[in-house]
């Protein structure tokens, strides 16, 4: 009987776990060129795109949180849906005005680019996507301040492909991040004050679900009640991973949904 050398069982074993991973990678950033062309070829057709944004989001939470939060949204939605691939993050978006700074811009690490550069990254990413065999391109915005722009992309797009390839610009996506997580927070008991529009319990409550590294709990607890100067609009005080992992499986859920319904091909 042949006995292996223990180095050549670890080879092995380490090739296993190396093919695997590739296997089941599913951001773009992860793949090599030939990889993603064999996952095309085999029936691979949707792409998401995770649009994000780099802004402040109160003295508890990182000026990544929207690019976090929706790679690694997009990520467990691809993995959901099967035969899709999550493209890089985009995370230079409209912010407001930087002279004289309006809106985010207001608090130091926001980064704001115009409309126009906006729209011309997710066209230009789009067109890129499309001409490597991928057909349906989902815009996943996870800011409310450029959904215009994700709609007049799309539509620009798809009045030009036809039926040959899509852009959905997909708001079911932002809707469940946003009305539904706070309707579901309601019913349980917390208040809109609390849930609140930015930084709130309900985007505190995704974060720690997500990646609790983005969140600073004792910033939290320091924060004087009734703060308004420092960019968070709702109280964040009983966020927690537990009511935020009840957002992040709806979200998952109501955007895979929505894809479904409009892919071209059933998955």
């Amino acid at each position: 009987m042949k006995i292996e050398r223990p180095h050549a069982l670890w080879l092995t074993v380490l090739l296993c776990v190396v093919a695997g991973a590739q296997a089941a990678a599913v951001q773009l950033e992860d793949l090599s060129w030939t990889e993603l062309r064999e996952r095309i070829a085999a029936g691979t057709t949707t792409v998401l795109v995770p649009i994000g944004g780099t802004e402040q989001n109160g003295p508890h939470m990182t000026l990544g949180k929207h690019n976090v939060r929706v790679k690694l949204l997009a990520a467990r939605i691809a993995e959901r849906l099967g035969h899709t691939v999550v493209a890089p993050v985009i995370a230079y978006v409209p912010e407001g005005a930087v002279e004289p700074p309006t809106q985010h811009m207001r608090y130091a690490g926001t980064i704001s680019i115009s409309d126009t550069a906006f729209e011309a990254t997710l066209e230009g990413a789009a067109r890129s996507l499309r001409r490597h065999g991928l057909r349906d391109v989902v815009f996943l915005g996870d800011h409310g301040g450029y959904r215009a722009s994700l709609d007049r992309v799309a539509a620009k797009l798809n009045l030009e492909w036809g039926a040959a390839a899509r852009v959905h610009a997909l708001p079911e996506y932002y809707r469940a991040t946003q009305a539904d997580f706070a309707a579901t927070l309601k019913a349980r008991g917390f208040s809109s004050d609390e849930i609140g529009l930015h930084a709130g319990l309900a985007d505190t409550a995704l974060m720690l679900a997500l990646d609790p590294t983005q969140v600073r709990m004792d910033a939290v607890a320091a924060r004087p009640r009734g703060s308004a100067a420092d960019g968070v609009a709702g109280d964040p005080r009983r966020a927690s991973a537990e009511l935020g992992r009840v957002g992040v499986e709806h979200i998952v859920q109501a955007t895979v949904a929505a894809i479904r319904a409009r892919a071209q091909e059933p998955k």
